[in-house]
């Protein structure tokens, strides 16, 4: 594929990080209910971790329902809330022999017993898998895990097993959901938003933003692809200087 030759010849991010805003409105020009807007969406995911796997992207981090996601519509909620299912049936075999890995980030004394008992299966069956970690953050809260993460480290500094002095970033790295995994490079935002939303707010403290109007379930992977070449035009400089050749 010419266009994806194009992209790999070129530096690309090891973590990619996706606001999966517009299914609503998607399906709302087809004159369709939210939900089918959030079934194309969830199927959407597929394509483009797929294609992430493909590139030799390391992590592809998805916003697929936030903490202030429950504030919507109760049928809404519950349609959401049964989407785990729909990815069980849909990625179990795509994802088995693409060596995907797949963890979850975020609260998970909300999501119910049985999306609960999916996500630890679904973890540990993929735990040992060497390609892509497909990072789904479902009921995720960027503040909520900051001050989670507070109370663990004040915490173990209560009971002697850690010095204030001996905190630094990486201690915060560690105590949140995303520990061990790196950074975020490129934070994608789909469907002409330009904030964060409470997504990752540590993560992509250094990480490159792109918008696009696109909805996204209409996010081909030509558009992933677009995006990747935008994040590969960018000069990072992390706050220093360009150096002089």
């Amino acid at each position: 594929m010419k266009r994806r030759d194009k992209v790999i010849q070129n530096s690309l991010p090891r973590h990619v990080a996706i606001i999966l805003d517009g299914n609503g409105r998607w399906a709302k020009r087809r004159r369709k209910p939210r939900t089918y807007g959030h079934k194309f969406g969830a199927l959407n995911v597929k394509n483009i971790a797929f294609e992430a796997h493909e590139l030799g992207i390391e992590v592809l981090s998805v916003y697929a329902f936030s903490t202030e996601n429950w504030k919507r519509p109760k049928a809404e909620i519950d349609y959401l809330m049964s989407l785990p299912d729909l990815f069980k049936e849909e990625y179990k075999d795509e994802i088995k022999h693409d060596h995907i890995r797949v963890v979850f980030s975020g609260r998970r004394d909300r999501v119910g017993e049985e999306n609960r008992k999916y996500m630890e299966e679904v973890e540990e069956k993929t735990k040992d898998r060497d390609g892509l970690i497909l990072n789904v953050c479902l009921d995720y809260g960027s503040r909520y895990e900051l001050t989670e993460a507070a109370k663990s480290i004040a915490e173990k500094v209560r009971k002697g097993d850690i010095e204030p002095e001996q905190i630094d970033e990486e201690t915060v790295d560690n105590h949140l959901y995303t520990a061990g995994l790196p950074p975020v490079d490129l934070m994608i935002r789909t469907s002409g938003e330009q904030r964060l939303s409470n997504f990752l707010l540590w993560q992509n403290s250094y990480a490159e933003f792109y918008f696009t109007k696109t909805h996204w379930p209409a996010f081909s992977i030509r558009r992933f692809h677009k995006a990747l070449r935008n994040y590969q035009l960018r000069d990072r400089k992390f706050g220093g200087l360009k150096k002089k050749g």
